[in-house]
């Protein structure tokens, strides 16, 4: 996972600087199709994913382009996840207990 570039030795959501995320229809509470459950490691979940309906690749630019219109980047290989383009604190790892 790690060589394909699926799962990061080091990560922002770490950092409190990236998201999972998707989109959900608010008057029923049911997910919108995205063409592939997230955490999918596939190459269904890249962006421009061939495979998927025309309805799921307008959800995935919907997602994309919210996301982007508010300050995060997309990450190639998951339609799902998110970096804040402007992160505060790019080069700190964080390490705390969680109770």
């Amino acid at each position: 996972m790690f060589e394909q570039g699926y799962v990061a030795a080091r990560s922002g959501h770490s950092r409190g600087s990236t998201v999972d995320l998707t989109l959900y229809h608010l008057a029923t509470g049911e997910l919108v199709p995205m063409g592939g459950d997230h955490d999918l490691m596939d190459s269904v979940s890249h962006h421009g994913a061939r495979g998927i309906s025309q309805v799921e690749a307008r959800n995935r630019q919907h997602l994309c382009s919210v996301m982007a219109a508010s300050g995060f980047d997309s990450y190639d290989y998951e339609w799902w996840h998110y970096t804040l383009k402007e992160e505060p604190y790019p080069d700190t790892y964080f390490d705390f207990p969680v109770a």
